[in-house]
């Protein structure tokens, strides 16, 4: 086993504390891993990288080799770009959907979501919504974590002592706030894992769910989803340009 990612955002989005929850994880599994340098960290603001390599063998590099990465997981959309080249024919995108406009000319956003949506593989994610319905608005790289976890050889029961090493001091409310963002993130990534294997495209299924509010996603009722995405109100409920509704409702609109 062997699951290579590459990290990236920019300074102040949290991707340290995301590399340190996914590091010890794997060292509380008994897993290898190496980290190479996190780059950019000095700026805030500035384009932020690291590789993150995990394995059931020794490691003997920290970095990935282009065309073999498993996952890019990104706080921020356009950055994703940046490391398409690195990813396996089979490999998963994992990104927020918020930009973070630390250039003049950052391309229009409707635009950069949508290139994200023409791949095979990609979990788009409204980390923003996710805190703030886990009522830990600070927690969007949790989120992050979170939705990335079922593509990982992760349980979220691996994550929780060291959300409480980070913010054990600070107190119990934190701490479970940490945790139910890192919950409402994963329903949100297996949600949209199984509907990719049961073959919707990936622009679809990321269209429906970042209608659906984060504390409604449920994947148990994936199946159900499936049914209605190819019901005879997907497309105008996809178009309409409107607010966040419950994933009861997104349902009753599509069929």
């Amino acid at each position: 086993m062997k699951t290579d990612i590459i990290l990236s955002g920019v300074g102040g989005q949290g991707i340290l504390t995301i590399a340190f929850v996914l590091d010890n994880a794997a060292l509380s599994r008994g897993l290898h891993f190496k980290q190479a340098e996190v780059h950019g960290m000095s700026q805030r603001g500035g384009a932020v990288y690291s590789y993150l390599r995990i394995a059931d063998r020794p490691i003997f590099s920290d970095l990935v080799p282009e065309g073999q990465g498993d996952m890019i997981l990104s706080v921020e959309p356009l950055e994703v770009q940046r490391y398409l080249n690195y990813l396996s024919t089979g490999g998963v995108v994992i990104s927020n959907t918020a930009p973070h406009k630390n250039i003049p000319d950052y391309p229009d956003e409707g635009k950069v979501l949508s290139s994200l949506m023409e791949l095979p593989r990609c979990v788009l994610v409204d980390a923003a919504a996710i805190a703030a319905a886990g009522r830990q608005p600070k927690a969007q790289n949790m989120a992050m974590v979170g939705a990335a976890t079922p593509f990982l050889p992760f349980d979220l029961a691996d994550y929780e002592p060291f959300i409480r090493r980070l913010f054990g001091s600070k107190g119990e409310a934190l701490v479970q706030g940490n945790l139910a963002v890192l919950r409402l993130g994963w329903n949100v990534g297996r949600t949209v894992q199984r509907l990719l294997e049961q073959g919707l495209p990936t622009r679809r299924v990321n269209s429906f769910l970042l209608r659906v509010t984060p504390e409604t996603v449920d994947p148990e009722r994936a199946s159900e989803v499936a049914g209605a995405l190819q019901g005879p109100g997907t497309e105008a409920f996809l178009a309409e340009a409107l607010g966040k509704v419950t994933l009861d409702e997104a349902l009753a609109r599509c069929r």
